[in-house]
C-alpha cells in the first residue's frame, strides 16, 4: 500500500504506513512537534522576550509572597495561607510550560516525547482547576471574615485550611486524570503537529483519527460544570458579602470593607475571563487567525501567575507594608 509521510518538521518526513493505522499495534506517535506560533516563525526571538520577562516576574514575585508570608507571623492566616496556595500553583502552571516554550524560542527544539507531552497536559490542566478551588476556598474566607468575623477564627482554623487545600488538590488531581489517559487511547494517524507552543487537551485530540467526542465532551463539563458551579459559588459569597457592606451605616466602612476583597475580586477577574473565552473559542469559534488562538492561550495560562503577586502585593496593605519593612530593614 502507498506510504503517506508523518510530517515531522520541514524538510524531515517520517513514512508511515496508513495501513499501520488500522492495526492495534500503533497507538500514539513517538513524540510530536510543537510549532510555536505559526506565521509569526521569523519573530519567535523577539516573541520570546515578553514571555521571558513574564516568567520572571511571576517566579520573582510568588517566591516573594510566599517569603512574605512565611518570615512574617502577623501573616499567618486563613487568607495568607490560601495565597501561598495560589502562589504554589501559579509556578507550578508557569514553570510547566514557559521552559519549554523557550527553547522552541531560541534553539527551535519543537520536539516532545508523547509521554512528556501527556504528563505537561496533566499538570497544566490540574492546576488550572486547583487555582479555580483555591480562589473558591478564598471567596469562603472572604465571606466568613465579613459576613461573620466573629466565628472567623474558629471556623477556619489551621486544620480546616489545611483540609480544604488537601480537598482541593485531590478535586483537581481527579478532573485532570482522564484527560491524558483520554489522549493515550486515541489511534493518531494525520500528523503529530501540534499548531502551539504546548500540550494542551483539545490541541492534541483534534490530531487523532478517531470519534473523539468523549474527550471533547469531558473538556466541556470540565470548564462547565467545575469551573462553572465555582464561579456561581463565588457569586453568590460575593452576593452576600455585598449585602453585609451595604448593611454598613457609613460610607468608610463600606469601603473599608470593600478593599478587603479587592484583590480577589481582580485576581478572579484575570484568571476567569480569559479561561472561558479561551476555552469557547478554541472549540467553536473557526475564523480566527491560527496565531491570534495561540496567543489568547498563552495569556490565559502566563497572565495569572505574573499579575497575582503584583495584584497582592500592591493592594493587599499587610503584604505590602511587611515587604517594605523587609526590604527597608535589609537596606540599613
Amino acid at each position: 500500500m502507498q506510504e503517506t509521510p508523518f510530517r515531522l518538521r520541514v524538510g524531515h518526513l517520517l513514512p508511515y504506513s496508513m495501513s499501520d493505522s488500522n492495526t492495534t499495534d500503533f497507538t500514539h506517535p513517538p513524540s510530536f512537534i510543537l510549532l510555536g506560533i505559526p506565521g509569526l516563525e521569523g519573530a519567535h526571538v523577539w516573541i520570546s522576550i515578553p514571555f521571558c520577562t513574564m516568567y520572571v516576574i511571576a517566579i520573582l514575585g510568588n517566591f516573594t509572597i510566599l517569603f512574605t508570608v512565611k518570615t512574617e507571623p502577623s501573616l499567618h492566616g486563613p487568607m495568607y495561607y490560601f495565597l501561598c496556595m495560589l502562589a504554589v500553583t501559579d509556578l507550578v502552571v508557569s514553570t510547566s510550560i514557559v521552559p519549554k516554550i523557550i527553547t522552541i524560542f531560541w534553539f527551535n527544539s519543537r520536539e516532545i516525547d508523547f509521554n512528556a507531552c501527556l504528563t505537561q497536559m496533566y499538570f497544566i490542566h490540574c492546576f488550572s482547576v486547583m487555582e479555580s478551588g483555591i480562589f473558591v476556598a478564598m471567596a469562603f474566607d472572604r465571606y466568613v471574615a465579613i459576613c461573620d468575623p466573629l466565628r472567623h477564627s474558629t471556623i477556619l482554623t489551621n486544620p480546616v485550611v489545611a483540609t480544604i487545600g488537601m480537598a482541593m488538590m485531590l478535586r483537581s488531581g481527579l478532573l485532570a486524570l482522564p484527560f491524558p489517559f483520554l489522549v493515550r487511547q486515541w489511534p493518531y494517524c494525520k500528523t503529530n503537529i501540534i499548531p502551539q507552543q504546548y500540550c494542551a487537551h483539545i490541541a492534541v485530540v483534534k490530531l487523532a483519527c478517531a470519534d473523539t467526542r468523549v474527550s471533547s465532551y469531558y473538556g466541556l463539563f470540565v470548564v462547565f460544570c467545575v469551573i462553572g458551579l465555582d464561579v456561581i459559588f463565588i457569586a453568590v459569597s460575593y452576593t452576600q458579602i455585598l449585602r453585609a457592606i451595604f448593611s454598613l451605616p457609613t460610607k468608610d466602612a463600606r469601603l473599608k470593607t470593600f478593599g478587603t476583597c479587592s484583590s480577589h475580586l481582580c485576581a478572579i477577574l484575570t484568571f476567569y475571563i480569559p479561561n472561558l473565552f479561551f476555552s469557547l473559542m478554541y472549540r467553536f469559534i473557526l475564523n480566527v487567525p491560527l496565531h491570534f488562538h495561540v496567543l489568547i492561550a498563552n495569556v490565559y495560562l502566563l497572565m495569572p501567575p505574573m499579575l497575582n503577586p503584583i495584584i497582592y502585593g500592591v493592594r493587599t496593605k499587610q503584604i505590602r507594608h511587611q515587604l517594605l519593612g523587609i526590604l527597608t530593614h535589609k537596606g540599613t
